[in-house]
């Protein structure tokens, strides 16, 4: 078997470079096990693009009802985003930590208000910002090109664990936000050029 290419750190793919994360670390998400603590740990909150943080703004109604009295309190104080110490716009946090939609399942489950509210059918296409959705996957945007991370953090261990005993690599497990976030094409270049290192590389 051939040694990897130590510069090849990084799958050219369109307009993007994606991290080999992609393709070598296995990841489901094991919710039974974390109970969404990604949704309530962190110093800031989730990154939203302009236009996300508006149309959350436009169905503020429809989700408040789901949302805990602090986390009302802090909207109507402060709205539902801010611009962080990094200068990147992100949802709102509560108590320095809780995004302001989560909202919790009996048994302390940990779940996005916004995402209850597009089950329910009250948010028409938006089910919530492409961050959470593509997460634990991080996009860093240049002039030129889009980077494709994954971010990783110790309280998806049992993600990896899970992923690992199911067989599912984590551009399986996101095949439907990175589908929806950059098409169709783009997803199946992903695909064929994971599946091509991968039998290289024997990862």
């Amino acid at each position: 078997m051939e040694e990897k290419d130590e510069e090849q750190i990084m799958l050219q793919i369109q307009d993007t470079l994606v991290s080999l994360d992609l393709a070598e670390r296995f990841f489901c998400c094991d919710i039974d096990a974390c109970l969404g603590e990604c949704c309530i740990e962190g110093d800031a909150g989730a990154p939203i693009t302009p236009e996300e943080h508006a149309e959350i703004d436009r169905l503020l109604p429809v989700i408040t009802p789901r949302l805990l009295p602090s986390a009302l309190s802090r909207i109507e104080e402060a709205g539902t985003g801010y611009v962080d110490e990094e200068g990147d716009l992100v949802t709102q946090i509560v108590e320095g930590r809780n995004c302001v939609f989560t909202s919790y399942a009996p048994g302390g489950l940990c779940q996005c208000a916004i995402e209850c509210a597009h089950s329910a059918g009250e948010t028409g296409h938006f089910r919530k910002p492409a961050s959470c959705a593509l997460y634990p996957v991080r996009l860093t945007h240049y002039p030129t090109f889009t980077a494709v991370n994954y971010h990783r953090w110790d309280i998806c261990r049992p993600a990896e664990k899970l992923g690992k005993k199911l067989g599912i690599r984590l551009y399986q497990f996101l095949k439907g936000p990175l589908t929806d976030y950059f098409g169709q094409e783009w997803y199946d270049e992903l695909v064929m050029a994971c599946e091509a290192y991968l039998e290289e590389y024997g990862k």
